[in-house]
Order: C-alpha cells, then structure tokens, then sequence
C-alpha cells in the first residue's frame, strides 16, 4: 500500500502490514534527505513559513479539535499551544543562519598551524512523538525544531486526544510531501511498530513508563533519544514570600489545563507559620478565578481512566477545599489537600490533574534536603524574598528548570532550555537549544602541510617526551 492511500485512514491492520507502511515512510525520508536539500537554508525557511501559514490559516479547525478533546478555550489553545509553536517558527527564521553557520574555535599549541571548526549538521531522518495534554504544542515544536536543523520528520501525535491528533495529520499530510514531513496517526501498536525501525533521532515527550520502554527499542539501534517526562514537581513558600502574589500565581499555574500540566507545581510546601494565612489566601484566589465545569479557562479530565484515578487519589478527611466532581462531564473541582504526609497515596506518584496535596515544614533546610532525596523532577518553584533561600534553592536541588517566585513561565523564555534530569528526562530543547538537539556538531581540523614539528614521529626520543610534556603543561 502506498504512502498516498494510507493518509488519513483508520488502522484496522495486522502489525507486519503497519510495520511495512511505515517502513515505506522512513525508507523514502532517508532516501530524500541523502539528496541534502533539506541543507539548504533556503528550504528550511520556506517549508517553516509554510507551516507557520498553514497554523493561522487553521486556526478555526485546531480550535474546534481541541475543544472537543478538552473543551479547551480559544484563549488557553492560542496562548499554550499554537502562539508557542509560532514563536518558535518566528526565532528559528531570524536565527537560521547563524544557528547553521560553522563556528571557528581555538587551535591548541599542538595542532599548530592549523585552524579548528565546529560545523553543525543534521542528524538525516527522526521521529517526534507527541503528548496528548498539549497536543499541538508538544508535537509541534519539537517538529520545528527539527526541521529547523534540517532533518526529515515523522511526527507521531497522541492518539488520547484524537481530534487533534487528526487536525495535525489533515495540515500535514495535505501540504507537505510524506518524504519530508509526515504525521503518522495510530495507538501502542503503531508506536510499537514505529520504534522498530532505525531512526538517526528520537524525541518523545510522556511519562516516564513510556519514556523507558522509548528509550529500550532505541538502544536497540544505538538511536540518540531526547525524553521529556514528568515527576513530581514541588512549589516552596517559605513565611518571607509574597503570599498574595505566590497564591495567585500557583493557582493559575496548577489549575492550568486542570493540572494537565508537566511543569505544573504538583506539590506544596509550606511553612507553618504562614499556613493557614496562604491557603485562605490560596482559596480566595480559586474562588476568584470561579473554575466551572465547561467555563473557558478550565478544562475536562482527557479521559475516564485519568478521571478515575484521579478521584482515588482524593482522601476526603483531608480536603481543605473542594474536592466536587461530575464523572458524566469528567470535570474534577480545584482541590486542596491539607495535613498531607510523605506517605500519602498521593505522593506516591506525579498527579497530572487539579488536585493540589499540602505539606507543611518548620525547617527550609530540613524540607530541601528531603526535596533532594526524591527523584529529580522537571520543575522546581520557590517563593520568597529571602536571598540566602534562593541561593540554597539554586545550588542544592537538582530539577530541569523552574522559577523563583513564579511557576511555569521559564517555558516561555525561548533562550532557556527546556528539559529534564535523571528520572524527568533526558536532553533539552526550545530555542537554540531545540536545534542543537536536532544537529550533530562536527569537528574539523584544518591542517597546514607547511611547518609542522616532528616531535610526534618516530624514532621518539626523552627529548621528544619533554617538549610534549611541555606543551601539555604536565
């Protein structure tokens, strides 16, 4: 079967007939990209531009997509997902060729006279695998990071948010040449069959269940794998924060997309002193915002099964506020959980929903060193104004990026990088970041055949032996 009558179809096949399919895909990537036009400058800008326009053209059916995955808001889809996906498409088309140029280094004494370049290529043919809680976002910078870098890509959405995953592969498939570009739609045994073949990248975003399972059939093939996972992400708030500014600020934060969020603070700690003062303010500040079930800014549970594991996480003789729920609209009310413990069911795993558990502490010393006996997470926020605080915060704990009296909006600094550590992941990407991710930097060094020392030919000699010591400073 052609590459033409698979677009857009429903899989009802028998996994060698998958596994030929997408063997045909990759084979003709590989096959385009060893022309090396995708090289070209020139090219990579005018299919970024084409994508760029081909977002805003639909901006109307993306809309629709999500929302009847979500129920999600034109404002929330505009301004965490589709303005990120454009604003990367915006850096790497100013940035392009500077990012593409070869960059002269220093030559070190011993390779005298010669000069010495790193020259970033493309990695040839990779596969991007998306996330279902910000479908277009999730799947498509990375994609435009990719191509930015000059690749060749098959971008696999996630089929939990099925609506979208079709709106992405009906802008795709219908405007870019499968050789080039293509969104490969499917569940498990697509991906399955999907990680079988040979990729010379592999960049996937999910849990980090799945994230191990990726990174096992990549090894396989010696693929480079970038992963961004989760984990359970704390927010501090010691007595010397801004409690009006850290409430507000972590409320918009975890109950964002209805805590559908990887970076979203999945825990809070708090210092007693200031803990019935923060969550009365905490609570205000739910109240104001008024999260309904069907209201713009606040979002469906993506599915029953999320749906019902959230609620079993919810011990209702510890519910601060909230705690409401409506299984026939998957629709969770902001919960706050108090007097919560390092046991808890709750803290057992990463809550991925709008259930926030509280744990207070007395000692900012004790509560950060046991923060670092815990898996690292992808985020980390603390609120304070304490400038000894901060600095503990900064050089003790160990989390892929966060925010100092703020939560979340590192991601929209195009000039951080993005990305996990230890158990949260694997690799960054965002800005030139997201390039250098999709780009192997090549080393050459440029000799002269004039002038050159014969210190490292034989015969050797303790003479040899002692300029060589010299040079090396031994």
């Amino acid at each position: 079967m052609s590459v033409k009558k698979h677009l857009g179809r429903k899989f009802a096949l028998v996994p060698e007939i998958i596994f030929m399919e997408i063997s045909e895909i990759v084979s003709k990537q590989k096959e385009f990209f060893s022309t090396h036009q995708t090289k070209n400058i020139r090219f990579r800008k005018m299919y970024l531009e084409k994508l760029k326009a081909l977002l805003i053209s639909n901006e109307k059916l993306l809309y629709e997509a999500i929302k009847q995955d979500f129920g999600k808001s034109e404002f929330d889809t505009f301004t965490t997902e589709i303005s990120f996906v454009i604003n990367d498409i915006n850096y790497y088309l100013k940035n392009l060729k500077s990012l593409s140029r070869p960059k002269k280094v220093s030559t070190n004494l011993i390779n005298q006279i010669g000069k010495s370049i790193v020259f970033p290529e493309p990695l040839g043919n990779v596969l991007v695998i998306g996330a279902w809680n910000y479908p277009y976002q999730l799947s498509l910078s990375p994609v435009v990071a990719a191509l930015a870098a000059g690749n060749c890509c098959i971008v696999k959405p996630s089929e939990i948010a099925e609506n979208t995953m079709k709106a992405i592969t009906t802008i795709i498939n219908e405007n870019f040449p499968p050789e080039y570009l293509y969104s490969y739609e499917g569940g498990v045994e697509e991906t399955t069959e999907l990680l079988k073949l040979r990729f010379d990248k592999i960049f996937f975003t999910g849990s980090t269940k799945v994230g191990k399972i990726v990174y096992e059939a990549a090894s396989k093939n010696l693929t480079p794998v970038t992963l961004e996972l989760g984990g359970k992400s704390p927010a501090i708030v010691t007595k010397d924060a801004n409690l009006e500014v850290a409430a507000k600020r972590i409320v918009w934060g975890k109950f964002l997309n209805a805590g559908q969020t990887c970076v979203a603070p999945d825990y809070l700690l708090i210092e007693e002193t200031v803990k019935e003062q923060f969550l009365e303010t905490l609570t205000k500040y739910i109240k104001t915002f008024n999260y309904q079930a069907g209201s713009g800014h606040y979002t469906k549970i993506i599915n029953l099964k999320n749906f019902d594991r959230l609620i079993a996480l919810i011990d209702a003789e510890k519910v601060y506020s909230g705690g409401s729920y409506d299984h026939e609209k998957l629709f969770i009310e902001p919960t706050v959980l108090s007097n919560i413990s390092w046991t808890d069911k709750i803290m057992q795993e990463e809550i991925f929903g709008p259930l926030l558990p509280v744990i207070s502490f007395t000692n900012y010393n004790i509560i950060i060193n046991q923060i670092c006996e815990l898996e690292k997470p992808l985020a980390a926020y603390l609120f304070t104004n304490n400038s000894e605080e901060k600095e503990i915060f900064k050089n003790k704990l160990s989390f892929g990026g966060g925010c100092i009296n703020d939560v979340m909006m590192h991601l929209g600094n195009e000039n951080l990088p993005f990305g996990g550590v230890g158990n949260s992941g694997i690799g960054n990407y965002h800005g030139k970041f997201g390039f250098e991710t999709f780009s192997h930097q090549k080393a050459i060094l440029e000799k002269a055949t004039w002038g050159e020392p014969d210190i490292k030919y034989p015969p050797y000699s303790e003479k040899k032996l002692g300029w060589i010591r010299k040079i090396i400073n031994f």
